[in-house]
Protein backbone atom coordinates (compact mmCIF):
# COMPACT_ATOMS: atom_id res chain seq x y z
CA UNK A 1 0.00 0.00 0.00
CA UNK A 2 1.61 3.12 -1.01
CA UNK A 3 1.77 5.96 0.90
CA UNK A 4 -0.76 8.89 1.15
CA UNK A 5 0.35 11.81 -1.38
CA UNK A 6 2.49 9.22 -3.51
CA UNK A 7 0.63 10.14 -6.62
CA UNK A 8 1.79 13.95 -6.02
CA UNK A 9 5.43 13.62 -5.44
CA UNK A 10 5.47 11.04 -8.88
CA UNK A 11 7.97 12.88 -11.70
CA UNK A 12 6.02 14.34 -14.30
CA UNK A 13 7.28 12.49 -17.52
CA UNK A 14 5.64 14.12 -21.09
CA UNK A 15 5.31 11.78 -23.98
CA UNK A 16 8.48 12.09 -26.72
CA UNK A 17 7.06 13.52 -30.13
CA UNK A 18 9.01 12.66 -32.89
CA UNK A 19 7.07 14.44 -35.80
CA UNK A 20 7.36 17.23 -33.81
CA UNK A 21 11.11 17.44 -33.41
CA UNK A 22 11.49 16.53 -37.41
CA UNK A 23 9.47 19.13 -38.68
CA UNK A 24 10.54 21.88 -36.14
CA UNK A 25 12.81 24.52 -37.70
CA UNK A 26 12.37 22.05 -40.52
CA UNK A 27 14.04 24.40 -43.23
CA UNK A 28 16.86 25.76 -41.04
CA UNK A 29 17.74 22.15 -40.39
CA UNK A 30 17.22 20.88 -44.22
CA UNK A 31 20.11 24.01 -44.94
CA UNK A 32 22.03 22.87 -42.33
CA UNK A 33 22.21 19.24 -44.00
CA UNK A 34 22.73 20.33 -47.32
CA UNK A 35 25.72 22.21 -46.32
CA UNK A 36 27.73 19.05 -44.53
CA UNK A 37 26.98 17.51 -47.87
CA UNK A 38 28.51 20.02 -50.45
CA UNK A 39 31.54 20.14 -47.78
CA UNK A 40 32.06 16.57 -47.70
CA UNK A 41 32.02 16.65 -51.18
CA UNK A 42 34.01 19.50 -51.79
CA UNK A 43 36.47 17.25 -49.54
CA UNK A 44 36.36 14.13 -51.63
CA UNK A 45 36.43 15.70 -55.03
CA UNK A 46 39.91 17.65 -53.12
CA UNK A 47 41.68 14.82 -52.77
CA UNK A 48 40.82 13.03 -55.52
CA UNK A 49 43.19 12.21 -58.62
CA UNK A 50 41.97 13.17 -62.18
CA UNK A 51 43.90 12.77 -65.77
CA UNK A 52 43.02 15.12 -68.48
CA UNK A 53 44.77 15.07 -72.10
CA UNK A 54 45.01 17.57 -74.58
CA UNK A 55 46.51 17.20 -78.33
CA UNK A 56 48.47 21.09 -78.83
CA UNK A 57 51.27 22.14 -81.09
CA UNK A 58 54.45 22.14 -79.88
CA UNK A 59 55.95 26.16 -79.14
CA UNK A 60 58.99 27.02 -80.57
CA UNK A 61 61.77 28.45 -77.63
CA UNK A 62 62.32 31.61 -76.53
CA UNK A 63 65.89 30.93 -75.35
CA UNK A 64 67.68 30.26 -78.56
CA UNK A 65 71.57 31.29 -77.94
CA UNK A 66 73.03 33.97 -78.83
CA UNK A 67 74.73 33.62 -82.47
CA UNK A 68 72.88 30.31 -83.25
CA UNK A 69 69.17 29.91 -85.08
CA UNK A 70 66.36 26.92 -84.13
CA UNK A 71 65.30 25.01 -87.52
CA UNK A 72 63.12 22.33 -87.32
CA UNK A 73 59.27 21.17 -87.97
CA UNK A 74 57.67 20.97 -84.53
CA UNK A 75 54.16 19.83 -84.96
CA UNK A 76 51.42 18.74 -82.21
CA UNK A 77 52.30 16.15 -79.27
CA UNK A 78 49.63 15.05 -76.80
CA UNK A 79 50.26 16.02 -72.89
CA UNK A 80 48.69 14.40 -70.43
CA UNK A 81 48.09 16.01 -66.99
CA UNK A 82 48.05 14.19 -63.89
CA UNK A 83 47.09 16.01 -60.57
CA UNK A 84 43.79 17.12 -58.71
CA UNK A 85 40.72 17.55 -59.74
CA UNK A 86 39.60 21.04 -58.83
CA UNK A 87 43.33 21.68 -60.36
CA UNK A 88 42.58 20.17 -63.45
CA UNK A 89 39.51 21.26 -64.40
CA UNK A 90 41.18 24.85 -64.67
CA UNK A 91 43.12 23.77 -67.13
CA UNK A 92 42.46 23.53 -70.87
CA UNK A 93 44.40 23.48 -74.46
CA UNK A 94 45.00 27.32 -74.54
CA UNK A 95 47.19 26.71 -70.90
CA UNK A 96 49.36 24.07 -72.63
CA UNK A 97 52.53 25.28 -74.28
CA UNK A 98 55.52 22.31 -74.79
CA UNK A 99 58.89 23.57 -76.09
CA UNK A 100 62.05 21.71 -76.55
CA UNK A 101 64.32 21.95 -73.41
CA UNK A 102 67.44 23.94 -75.12
CA UNK A 103 69.50 23.34 -71.74
CA UNK A 104 70.01 19.39 -73.02
CA UNK A 105 70.91 20.53 -77.04
CA UNK A 106 74.62 19.94 -77.72
CA UNK A 107 75.75 23.48 -79.44
CA UNK A 108 78.78 21.99 -80.81
CA UNK A 109 76.49 19.71 -83.40
CA UNK A 110 75.12 21.02 -86.51
CA UNK A 111 72.38 17.57 -87.28
CA UNK A 112 69.31 16.84 -85.97
CA UNK A 113 68.70 15.97 -82.62
CA UNK A 114 66.12 14.78 -80.44
CA UNK A 115 65.07 17.63 -77.88
CA UNK A 116 62.93 16.35 -74.61
CA UNK A 117 59.87 18.46 -74.03
CA UNK A 118 59.08 20.40 -71.31
CA UNK A 119 56.10 21.76 -70.40
CA UNK A 120 55.71 25.21 -67.97
CA UNK A 121 52.32 24.89 -65.92
CA UNK A 122 51.86 27.73 -63.09
CA UNK A 123 50.18 24.94 -61.13
CA UNK A 124 52.74 22.86 -59.29
CA UNK A 125 50.19 20.04 -58.47
CA UNK A 126 49.52 19.51 -61.86
CA UNK A 127 52.14 17.00 -63.56
CA UNK A 128 52.72 16.91 -67.48
CA UNK A 129 53.71 14.64 -69.79
CA UNK A 130 53.98 14.59 -73.72
CA UNK A 131 53.33 11.54 -76.25
CA UNK A 132 55.99 11.63 -77.84
CA UNK A 133 58.69 12.80 -74.98
CA UNK A 134 61.05 14.36 -77.79
CA UNK A 135 61.26 16.06 -80.68
CA UNK A 136 63.60 16.65 -83.59
CA UNK A 137 65.47 19.65 -83.94
CA UNK A 138 68.44 21.59 -85.42
CA UNK A 139 70.32 24.03 -83.46
CA UNK A 140 73.00 25.85 -86.11
CA UNK A 141 74.90 28.39 -86.17
CA UNK A 142 74.26 31.96 -87.71
CA UNK A 143 76.32 32.59 -90.20
CA UNK A 144 76.91 35.37 -93.18
CA UNK A 145 78.11 35.44 -96.64
CA UNK A 146 78.72 38.37 -99.34
CA UNK A 147 77.16 37.36 -102.77
CA UNK A 148 77.03 39.24 -106.65
CA UNK A 149 73.72 40.05 -106.88
CA UNK A 150 72.51 38.88 -110.63
CA UNK A 151 69.61 40.47 -112.68
CA UNK A 152 67.45 37.91 -114.58
CA UNK A 153 64.17 38.66 -116.42
CA UNK A 154 60.89 36.86 -115.89
CA UNK A 155 59.68 37.37 -119.78
CA UNK A 156 61.59 38.99 -123.08
CA UNK A 157 61.87 42.27 -124.18
CA UNK A 158 59.38 43.45 -126.90
CA UNK A 159 59.52 42.33 -130.46
CA UNK A 160 62.76 44.40 -131.54
CA UNK A 161 64.45 45.39 -128.67
CA UNK A 162 66.20 44.16 -125.46
CA UNK A 163 68.02 44.94 -122.66
CA UNK A 164 71.20 46.72 -122.09
CA UNK A 165 73.42 46.48 -119.36
CA UNK A 166 71.64 46.70 -116.15
CA UNK A 167 72.92 48.60 -113.09
CA UNK A 168 72.14 48.06 -109.10
CA UNK A 169 71.95 50.14 -106.53
CA UNK A 170 73.75 47.40 -104.94
CA UNK A 171 76.27 45.00 -106.93
CA UNK A 172 76.95 42.60 -103.52
CA UNK A 173 74.36 42.00 -100.46
CA UNK A 174 74.94 40.17 -97.31
CA UNK A 175 73.35 36.89 -96.70
CA UNK A 176 72.76 35.72 -92.93
CA UNK A 177 71.05 32.22 -91.86
CA UNK A 178 71.65 28.85 -90.43
CA UNK A 179 74.69 27.40 -91.57
CA UNK A 180 73.48 24.35 -93.82
CA UNK A 181 70.95 26.88 -95.41
CA UNK A 182 73.42 29.78 -96.41
CA UNK A 183 76.43 26.83 -97.50
CA UNK A 184 73.27 25.84 -100.32
CA UNK A 185 73.01 29.26 -101.67
CA UNK A 186 74.08 29.12 -105.32
CA UNK A 187 73.47 32.85 -106.15
CA UNK A 188 71.29 35.91 -105.33
CA UNK A 189 68.40 36.80 -108.00
CA UNK A 190 67.02 40.24 -108.39
CA UNK A 191 63.97 39.31 -111.29
CA UNK A 192 62.71 41.94 -112.91
CA UNK A 193 59.86 41.98 -116.02
CA UNK A 194 59.93 43.83 -119.40
CA UNK A 195 56.55 45.94 -119.83
CA UNK A 196 54.52 45.89 -122.98
CA UNK A 197 56.36 49.29 -124.47
CA UNK A 198 59.78 49.45 -124.88
CA UNK A 199 60.60 51.77 -121.92
CA UNK A 200 63.80 51.87 -120.05
CA UNK A 201 63.08 49.64 -116.22
CA UNK A 202 63.94 51.18 -113.22
CA UNK A 203 62.58 49.58 -110.17
CA UNK A 204 63.12 47.57 -107.00
CA UNK A 205 63.22 43.82 -107.12
CA UNK A 206 63.48 41.40 -103.86
CA UNK A 207 67.16 40.44 -103.44
CA UNK A 208 65.88 36.19 -103.52
CA UNK A 209 68.95 33.84 -102.12
CA UNK A 210 68.66 30.97 -104.26
CA UNK A 211 70.03 27.14 -104.81
CA UNK A 212 71.90 25.41 -107.43
CA UNK A 213 67.93 24.28 -109.18
CA UNK A 214 67.00 27.70 -108.63
CA UNK A 215 64.84 27.13 -105.89
CA UNK A 216 64.25 29.67 -103.32
CA UNK A 217 66.09 29.13 -100.15
CA UNK A 218 63.37 29.95 -97.35
CA UNK A 219 64.83 31.15 -94.09
CA UNK A 220 68.16 33.12 -95.27
CA UNK A 221 67.86 36.92 -95.11
CA UNK A 222 69.44 39.39 -97.44
CA UNK A 223 70.88 42.76 -96.06
CA UNK A 224 69.49 44.96 -98.11
CA UNK A 225 66.38 42.82 -99.04
CA UNK A 226 65.85 44.70 -102.17
CA UNK A 227 67.70 46.67 -104.51
CA UNK A 228 66.65 49.29 -107.23
CA UNK A 229 68.01 48.14 -110.91
CA UNK A 230 67.72 50.31 -113.89
CA UNK A 231 68.01 48.13 -116.88
CA UNK A 232 67.89 50.00 -121.22
CA UNK A 233 65.47 48.88 -123.50
CA UNK A 234 67.42 49.42 -126.52
CA UNK A 235 66.52 49.11 -130.31
CA UNK A 236 68.26 46.02 -131.94
CA UNK A 237 68.65 48.10 -135.09
CA UNK A 238 71.40 49.69 -133.22
CA UNK A 239 73.43 46.57 -131.82
CA UNK A 240 74.98 43.94 -133.89
CA UNK A 241 76.57 40.15 -133.24
CA UNK A 242 80.25 39.32 -134.32
CA UNK A 243 82.39 36.47 -133.41
CA UNK A 244 85.41 36.69 -131.22
CA UNK A 245 88.53 35.95 -132.97
CA UNK A 246 92.05 35.33 -131.00
CA UNK A 247 95.31 36.42 -131.74
CA UNK A 248 98.67 34.97 -130.69
CA UNK A 249 101.89 35.83 -131.30
CA UNK A 250 105.35 33.59 -130.14
CA UNK A 251 105.90 30.07 -131.36
CA UNK A 252 105.56 27.36 -128.92
CA UNK A 253 108.62 25.27 -127.74
CA UNK A 254 110.66 22.74 -130.64
CA UNK A 255 108.89 19.79 -130.88
CA UNK A 256 105.37 20.97 -129.87
CA UNK A 257 102.61 22.63 -132.23
CA UNK A 258 99.36 24.34 -131.49
CA UNK A 259 96.30 21.86 -132.77
CA UNK A 260 93.42 23.86 -131.51
CA UNK A 261 92.38 27.46 -130.01
CA UNK A 262 88.69 28.60 -128.41
CA UNK A 263 87.28 31.37 -127.41
CA UNK A 264 84.66 31.69 -124.96
CA UNK A 265 82.64 33.68 -125.95
CA UNK A 266 82.55 32.59 -129.28
CA UNK A 267 80.70 36.15 -130.10
CA UNK A 268 79.87 39.23 -128.67
CA UNK A 269 76.85 42.16 -129.52
CA UNK A 270 78.17 44.84 -129.96
CA UNK A 271 76.30 48.80 -130.04
CA UNK A 272 77.04 52.06 -131.50
CA UNK A 273 75.53 54.55 -134.21
CA UNK A 274 74.83 52.51 -137.36
CA UNK A 275 77.84 54.30 -139.59
CA UNK A 276 79.93 52.82 -136.67
CA UNK A 277 78.89 49.22 -136.44
CA UNK A 278 78.58 49.26 -140.46
CA UNK A 279 82.38 48.31 -141.14
CA UNK A 280 82.67 46.10 -137.80
CA UNK A 281 82.53 42.26 -138.74
CA UNK A 282 85.10 40.82 -135.50
CA UNK A 283 86.40 41.83 -132.62
CA UNK A 284 89.53 40.63 -131.75
CA UNK A 285 91.32 39.74 -128.55
CA UNK A 286 93.74 41.54 -127.11
CA UNK A 287 97.52 39.13 -128.13
CA UNK A 288 98.63 36.38 -126.11
CA UNK A 289 102.10 35.06 -126.38
CA UNK A 290 102.50 31.83 -126.62
CA UNK A 291 106.52 31.31 -126.75
CA UNK A 292 107.78 28.12 -125.57
CA UNK A 293 104.58 26.74 -124.75
CA UNK A 294 104.75 22.95 -123.94
CA UNK A 295 101.40 22.11 -122.13
CA UNK A 296 97.76 23.54 -122.76
CA UNK A 297 96.93 26.92 -121.12
CA UNK A 298 93.85 28.98 -120.73
CA UNK A 299 94.00 33.18 -120.74
CA UNK A 300 91.94 35.76 -120.39
CA UNK A 301 92.01 38.68 -121.96
CA UNK A 302 90.40 41.34 -122.80
CA UNK A 303 88.72 42.40 -126.01
CA UNK A 304 89.87 45.64 -128.46
CA UNK A 305 86.92 47.16 -129.24
CA UNK A 306 86.77 50.40 -131.95
CA UNK A 307 86.20 53.85 -131.57
CA UNK A 308 82.47 54.61 -131.04
CA UNK A 309 81.58 50.93 -130.42
CA UNK A 310 80.82 49.54 -126.91
CA UNK A 311 79.62 45.65 -125.86
CA UNK A 312 76.23 45.25 -124.74
CA UNK A 313 77.44 43.06 -122.09
CA UNK A 314 80.22 43.91 -121.20
CA UNK A 315 82.93 40.83 -120.47
CA UNK A 316 86.50 39.64 -121.34
CA UNK A 317 87.53 36.67 -123.25
CA UNK A 318 88.87 33.46 -122.02
CA UNK A 319 90.72 31.75 -124.89
CA UNK A 320 92.09 28.02 -124.75
CA UNK A 321 95.26 27.23 -126.36
CA UNK A 322 95.69 22.84 -126.80
CA UNK A 323 99.82 22.05 -127.76
CA UNK A 324 100.65 18.70 -128.33
CA UNK A 325 103.70 17.19 -128.98
CA UNK A 326 104.82 16.54 -132.69
CA UNK A 327 105.06 12.73 -133.35
CA UNK A 328 107.50 11.18 -135.73
CA UNK A 329 109.65 7.97 -135.81
CA UNK A 330 112.97 7.07 -135.39
CA UNK A 331 114.47 4.15 -137.03
CA UNK A 332 117.54 2.18 -135.29
CA UNK A 333 119.11 0.06 -137.85
CA UNK A 334 122.12 -1.94 -135.54
CA UNK A 335 120.61 -2.68 -132.28
CA UNK A 336 123.19 -5.69 -130.60
CA UNK A 337 121.58 -8.28 -129.27
CA UNK A 338 122.62 -9.52 -125.05
CA UNK A 339 122.22 -12.72 -124.13
CA UNK A 340 120.39 -13.16 -120.55
CA UNK A 341 119.84 -15.65 -118.08
CA UNK A 342 122.53 -17.92 -119.19
CA UNK A 343 123.57 -21.01 -116.74
CA UNK A 344 126.84 -20.92 -114.97
CA UNK A 345 129.53 -22.12 -117.31
CA UNK A 346 127.65 -21.71 -120.45
CA UNK A 347 127.73 -18.77 -122.76
CA UNK A 348 125.31 -18.07 -125.74
CA UNK A 349 125.81 -15.79 -129.07
CA UNK A 350 122.90 -15.31 -131.69
CA UNK A 351 122.43 -15.48 -135.14
CA UNK A 352 121.96 -12.77 -136.43
CA UNK A 353 124.35 -10.49 -133.62
CA UNK A 354 121.70 -7.29 -134.04
CA UNK A 355 118.56 -6.67 -134.95
CA UNK A 356 116.94 -3.31 -136.95
CA UNK A 357 114.34 -1.36 -134.70
CA UNK A 358 111.71 1.66 -135.39
CA UNK A 359 110.27 3.46 -132.71
CA UNK A 360 107.56 6.17 -133.13
CA UNK A 361 106.97 9.04 -130.64
CA UNK A 362 106.83 12.55 -129.69
CA UNK A 363 109.53 14.32 -131.69
CA UNK A 364 111.10 15.70 -128.66
CA UNK A 365 111.25 12.77 -127.32
CA UNK A 366 112.42 10.96 -130.20
CA UNK A 367 115.26 13.53 -130.51
CA UNK A 368 116.64 13.03 -126.76
CA UNK A 369 117.35 9.25 -127.16
CA UNK A 370 120.77 7.87 -126.89
CA UNK A 371 122.10 4.46 -128.21
CA UNK A 372 121.54 2.75 -125.25
CA UNK A 373 117.57 4.13 -124.69
CA UNK A 374 116.79 1.11 -126.83
CA UNK A 375 117.74 -2.32 -126.10
CA UNK A 376 117.38 -5.80 -127.34
CA UNK A 377 117.73 -9.58 -125.50
CA UNK A 378 116.98 -13.01 -125.66
CA UNK A 379 116.53 -14.86 -122.51
CA UNK A 380 118.72 -18.09 -122.02
CA UNK A 381 117.43 -19.36 -118.40
CA UNK A 382 117.18 -23.00 -118.65
CA UNK A 383 118.69 -23.66 -121.73
CA UNK A 384 121.28 -25.92 -122.19
CA UNK A 385 124.46 -26.48 -125.45
CA UNK A 386 123.22 -26.21 -128.42
CA UNK A 387 121.01 -24.18 -130.64
CA UNK A 388 117.53 -22.95 -130.52
CA UNK A 389 115.03 -20.02 -132.18
CA UNK A 390 114.64 -17.28 -129.32
CA UNK A 391 112.16 -14.12 -129.51
CA UNK A 392 113.85 -10.85 -129.24
CA UNK A 393 112.96 -8.89 -126.37
CA UNK A 394 112.68 -4.66 -126.62
CA UNK A 395 113.27 -2.38 -123.87
CA UNK A 396 112.11 1.53 -125.18
CA UNK A 397 111.47 4.76 -122.78
CA UNK A 398 108.27 5.81 -121.95
CA UNK A 399 106.10 7.73 -124.46
CA UNK A 400 108.26 5.66 -127.41
CA UNK A 401 106.43 3.03 -129.19
CA UNK A 402 107.95 0.18 -131.27
CA UNK A 403 106.60 0.31 -134.78
CA UNK A 404 109.28 -1.83 -136.65
CA UNK A 405 111.83 -5.12 -135.14
CA UNK A 406 113.41 -7.23 -137.77
CA UNK A 407 114.07 -9.88 -137.36
CA UNK A 408 111.81 -10.85 -134.53
CA UNK A 409 113.30 -14.05 -133.62
CA UNK A 410 116.99 -15.40 -133.95
CA UNK A 411 118.98 -18.16 -133.46
CA UNK A 412 120.53 -18.60 -130.12
CA UNK A 413 123.22 -21.40 -129.97
CA UNK A 414 124.56 -21.82 -125.94
CA UNK A 415 128.46 -23.97 -125.86
CA UNK A 416 130.75 -24.30 -122.79
CA UNK A 417 132.89 -21.89 -121.71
Amino acid sequence: MRAPGYAARRPAFRRLDLRRLITHDFPLKAAAFAISVLAFVAVAESTQEAVVAFRVPVERPADVPSGYVFRGVLGEVTVKLHGPQPDIAKLGPADIHPVPDLAQVDLGRNDVQNVVLRVPLGDTSVMAETDPPTVPVRIEKLVSRTLTVQVRFANDPPRGFQSGSPSLSSSEVRITGAQSLVASVAAVFATLRFGDTPIDISASADAVPVDAAGNTVEGVQSDPPAVQVNVPVLSTTSTRTVPVLWSLRGAVATGYWISRVTTDPIAVQVQGTPDKLAPVDRIDTAAIDVSGLTANRSYRVPLLLPDGISLLQPTDATVGVTVIPLSGTRPFPVVAVQVTGAAAGLVGETDPATVSVTVAGPAATLAALGPNDVTASVDASGKGTGSVPADIVLKVPAGVTVISLQPARVTLTMRSK
